[in-house]
């Protein structure tokens, strides 16, 4: 008869084999995770291949995204502006890069109210507006426009929103227009935005600098969000007829690119640290 010794020591192999077997499993897994071959086998294991190929496209999308925002850059200007006309209606010329900056620098976009709801959406009473308009005709940089003098933002919002609807070449200029129209309409997220940037630089450079400037300004209204109930999408539809005018004279066309309009911007705000 065998041992009581050597009876625990086959009971004691039988266990260590049972508790291996789910380790070696877990290996298993792990080597077909990675589309390593199994022993002699000489194909690889596919049963993982799915995820493997989420997780390449994911890491593809990261590294266009990174070469984007290192590729060049839409030019800043480095100069201080010297600006020579302060009115609302009038362009604001400046000296330094010798085209128009078409007031929102010189004016100032200054991040109050933010956590107003319906920032942007919610209209101000017109005549306000039109006092808005006046002061920075007669008084230019030196308008009050503190809450002091106008305690709803709404008023100081739809100035600006007027602003840009007044101005005789859209912010967004008729020649890029197609071409930010063209990104909206793609599908593959990587391949919109290098549209979307290749779009940016054909803006003359005063237009760019203002579009930035205001992009930065709105991503911060979408920060405030859960209070202000603007994201980058209500903010799109705000704003896209806005800073936006189809060159083609059929209304009906026109009217189609509104949606695209309203997507151009909603990717600008969303994408407003890889795009500028």
């Amino acid at each position: 008869m065998p041992s009581k010794e050597s009876w625990s020591g086959r009971k004691a192999n039988r266990a260590a084999v049972h508790k291996s077997k789910p380790e070696g499993r877990q290996q298993d897994l792990l080597i077909a995770a990675l589309g390593m071959k199994l022993g002699s086998q000489k194909s690889s294991v596919t049963i993982w291949q799915p995820l493997k190929l989420f997780a390449y496209s994911q890491l593809t999308s990261l590294v266009r995204r990174a070469t984007l925002k290192e590729n060049e850059q839409i030019p800043k200007y480095e100069k201080v502006h010297n600006f020579k006309v302060h009115t609302f209606r009038g362009p604001h010329w400046c000296e330094y890069c010798a085209n128009f900056m078409w007031g929102l620098i010189a004016q100032g976009v200054k991040c109050a109210g933010l956590n107003s709801e319906g920032l942007y959406r919610v209209s101000g009473f017109s005549d306000l507006i039109e006092d808005v308009k006046m002061a920075f005709d007669r008084d230019g940089e030196k308008a009050d426009i503190s809450v002091n003098m106008y305690e709803d933002i709404n008023i100081i919002t739809g100035a600006l929103k007027l602003y840009f609807r007044d101005l005789p070449i859209p912010l967004i200029t008729y020649d890029a227009y197609p071409k930010f129209i063209e990104s909206a309409k793609i599908m593959d997220p990587d391949e919109q935005l290098e549209t979307l940037h290749e779009a940016l630089k054909l803006l003359p450079p005063a237009h760019c600098e203002t579009l930035r400037y205001l992009m930065a300004h709105l991503k911060r209204v979408t920060l405030h969000e859960k209070e202000n109930l603007m994201n980058a999408e209500n903010l799109g539809i705000v704003f896209g007829p806005t800073l936006m005018r189809s060159p083609e004279l059929d209304a009906m066309a026109a009217l189609n690119d509104i949606r695209y309009q309203r997507l151009v911007v909603e990717l600008l705000i969303k994408n407003e640290d890889i795009l500028f």
